[in-house]
């Protein structure tokens, strides 16, 4: 027998591969809604008739109008409205927010159940630091845009989690290693599923792996912090590499710049064997 619940709005969290994680919570609150808005009504169609529950699917995501958003904080107030992603918690890298605002403007009651999350799992399955993490999308597409952000991030002492696609990996991972050297990462995909795989290690030796071993599926791609130092040494990096790259596009003192950045060492000292290789 299906709950009767409050009108307001659902925020559920969905498996993110094995079906069994679905929680009780959840599967009460998905046949108790009268709506259920969503990424793609194919993929939620397929778990509702799992839970053999027929509900109306409303489509909701990045691409949505203001008309749809409008429709449903109206369904809200008077019956119970589900929002739920493809995969895994709702509004993490995924749309709704603005769903979720609104609705808490307008006085209706919003509640949040927590469930899967692929960023989480992976960062238990990942064995980095785990005291202090940032979750930050996805890296830009564009290589300027993903060296900007890498190095925006690098001097952050936590470990950084990214989600990521396959046929994107190569370029992030290489990324990673030219502008945050020395730093481990972690590589988990097809979490919670059959062939369920985390490998850390150097970030080139993970893309050297994938390269002869073309990974499927959705990615977590994890960063492991800085040293305790917080800084990288010459003997880590090659500073000379690093500078080379650098100044191919930039000039001396910019290029000294990004690397001194990058790594944490002295600036001055690498502009003058920015000024020799120049």
């Amino acid at each position: 027998m299906e709950q009767t619940l409050a009108p307001g709005l659902y925020i559920v969290a969905t498996p993110i591969g094995n079906l069994g994680d679905i929680t009780l919570r959840a599967i009460d609150t998905l046949k108790g809604c009268d709506v259920v808005a969503c990424e793609d009504t194919r993929v939620t169609g397929k778990l509702m008739n799992h839970l053999g529950s027929r509900k109306k699917l409303v489509r909701y995501d990045d691409h949505a109008s203001d008309d749809v958003r409008e429709r449903l904080l109206e369904m809200m107030r008077s019956q119970p409205v589900a929002l739920v992603s493809d995969a895994g918690t709702p509004l993490i890298s995924d749309p709704g927010y603005r769903l979720v605002r609104d609705a808490r403007e307008r006085g209706i009651a919003v509640t949040s159940m927590p469930g899967p999350n692929a960023a989480v799992v992976a960062m238990t399955l990942s064995g980095l630091p785990n005291d202090r993490f940032l979750f930050a999308g996805f890296l830009p597409n564009k290589a300027k845009a993903r060296e900007e952000t890498l190095q925006e991030l690098a001097s952050l002492r936590a470990t950084l989690i990214f989600y990521e696609t396959a046929p994107r990996l190569d370029a992030s991972l290489s990324a990673i290693a030219a502008v945050l050297p020395g730093r481990e990462v972690s590589v988990a995909r097809e979490i919670t599923k059959k062939f369920e795989e985390c490998r850390t290690g150097d970030p080139l030796e993970i893309a050297q792996h994938y390269a002869q071993n073309p990974p499927k599926g959705e990615i977590v791609l994890l960063v492991a912090p800085p040293g305790d130092e917080g800084r990288a040494t010459l003997d880590e990096v090659d500073i000379d590499a690093l500078l080379r790259a650098e100044l191919a596009l930039a000039k001396p003192s910019q290029a000294a710049g990004k690397v001194a950045k990058a790594t944490g060492l002295d600036r001055k000292e690498l502009y003058a064997r920015a000024m020799e290789l120049k």
